[in-house]
C-alpha cells in the first residue's frame, strides 16, 4: 500500500496509532494540514476554523458556496497526495474520497463508548460528564460531515478494509495488525474463499 486513510472516533487512540504507523512505515502523516491548505486555496480561512471546530464551540457557519468550494479542494488535495503516495491521511472523508483508488487501504479505529469517555477524561484532565459531551459532539460532527458532503454513513464498515476496536488492545498491537493487513497480497474477489 502506498496510501492509508484512517478514520477514528475521539478517544479510540487513532491519533497515536496513526503517528506510530507513520513512524514504522516512514510515511508522511497528514491531518489538519489538509484543512488549512484547502481553506487557503479557496480563500476562506473561516472554513478551516469551522472544520477544526468539531465540538461546535466557535459557532462558525460558512456559506454553502464556501463549504462546497472547500469540499472540492479537499478532494483535489487528497488526489494529489494519493498520486505521490507513501502517506497516511487522517480524517476528512479519505475513506470516501479515495474509495476507488488503487493502492489505498482504509482503516477505522473505534472503541467502546465507556472506554473512550475514560480516555478523554484522563487525557484532557476533565470530568467524565465533559468527556461525554465532547465525544457526543465529535461523533455527531463526523457523522454529519460524511452525510452532508458525501451522502455516506461514517459507521458503515464497508467503507473500510479494516476496522480495529482498541477497547482491549494497545496502539502498538493495532499498528501490527494494520502492518500485517497491508502486506497481504490482494485477493481476486471472484476467487472462492477456502
Amino acid at each position: 500500500m502506498t496510501v492509508i486513510t484512517i478514520s477514528r472516533q475521539m478517544g479510540s487512540l487513532g491519533k497515536e496509532i496513526s503517528q506510530c504507523l507513520a513512524d514504522c512505515l516512514g510515511y508522511r502523516l497528514v491531518c489538519r494540514e489538509i484543512i488549512n491548505q484547502a481553506a487557503i486555496q479557496v480563500g476562506s480561512p473561516e472554513i478551516a476554523l469551522a472544520a477544526i471546530d468539531e465540538l461546535g464551540l466557535l459557532g462558525i457557519c460558512p456559506s454553502p458556496q464556501a463549504c462546497e468550494a472547500y469540499r472540492l479542494q479537499i478532494q483535489i488535495i487528497m488526489d494529489e497526495l494519493a498520486a505521490v503516495g507513501n502517506v497516511i491521511i487522517v480524517g476528512r472523508a479519505g475513506q470516501v474520497i479515495l474509495a476507488n483508488q488503487p493502492n489505498v487501504f482504509h482503516v477505522q479505529i473505534v472503541a467502546p463508548y465507556e472506554i473512550r469517555i475514560g480516555r478523554v477524561s484522563a487525557d484532557k484532565c476533565i470530568p467524565i460528564e465533559f468527556a461525554q459531551k465532547q465525544i457526543k459532539a465529535s461523533d455527531n460532527f463526523r457523522r454529519h460531515y460524511l452525510q452532508k458532503f458525501y451522502n455516506a454513513r461514517w459507521d458503515d464498515p464497508t467503507l473500510y478494509n479494516l476496522v480495529i476496536n482498541t477497547g482491549h488492545i494497545t496502539p502498538a498491537t493495532a499498528v501490527q495488525i494494520i502492518l500485517t493487513a497491508i502486506h497481504q497480497p490482494k485477493r481476486d474477489v471472484t476467487e472462492p474463499i477456502l
